[in-house]
């Protein structure tokens, strides 16, 4: 809930559907699950839960504070829409739900990351999204972070929004930066010492810049 109350989304183009996207390791895809609300089940949130609650214990890319309890990370990442990723075979059949596509699968080899889709701005300023992203350690180095960008790029659009906007993105998250510059983000401003980050010597604190980035959907 906003200063100004529920903010709406615009109006979608229709159901969002599961897609898969090739991954860089030879034989495997990434399957992209559209979730609406707390549809996700309970293991997934749990596990993202405390993904989640290890990267606030970092500092070194959100702006929260922890601890998060979890329900506010479930209002949080599933409050709106959410896609989740998960990591298969390209021989193997793509799966219904999200729940067949993990079964008898470990999360932390299967369980990809995901992102929330909502809007940047209240009102008139709605049709522009926001976007935030989470993907476990287990699963870095594939390629994964810029696939769900890719990803985003076509499930943002098809929701009805226009353009989109990400506020923060901190100075020292050199990888964040560089996947929304390949995908055709533009560095529109930059906001001095906007985080108080664990970036320091031995993990202490200090002053971090941040970058707006946007891109337009139409």
């Amino acid at each position: 809930m906003s200063a100004y109350g529920a903010i709406a989304a615009p109006e979608s183009k229709g159901p969002l559907e599961i897609r898969s996207w090739p991954l860089p390791v030879e034989g495997l895809v990434l399957v992209t699950y559209p979730i609406t609300g707390s549809d996700a089940p309970q293991e997934v949130i749990e596990y993202l839960y405390r993904v989640f609650e290890e990267e606030l214990e970092g500092g070194r890319t959100y702006p929260q504070e922890g601890p998060l309890s979890l329900e506010g990370f479930t209002s949080y990442f599933f409050g709106s829409t959410t896609i989740v990723g998960v990591v298969q075979s390209s021989s193997e059949e793509v799966k219904k739900t999200i729940g067949e596509g993990l079964e008898g699968k470990k999360l932390e080899d299967a369980l990809a990351g995901c992102y929330y889709i909502k809007p940047n701005y209240p009102g008139r300023s709605s049709h522009n999204c926001n976007g935030g992203f989470l993907v476990p350690p287990t699963q870095r180095g594939r390629k994964i972070g810029l696939t769900l960008g890719k990803s985003y790029l076509l499930y943002a659009p098809e929701l009805g929004y226009r353009g989109s906007v990400f506020n923060l993105v901190y100075k020292n998250n050199v990888p964040s930066l560089a996947i929304w510059d390949q995908l055709g983000f533009q560095r529109v401003g930059e906001i001095p010492n906007a985080g108080r980050l664990r970036t320091g010597p031995n993990g202490t604190e200090e002053y971090v810049d941040a970058v707006i980035v946007y891109k337009s959907f139409v």
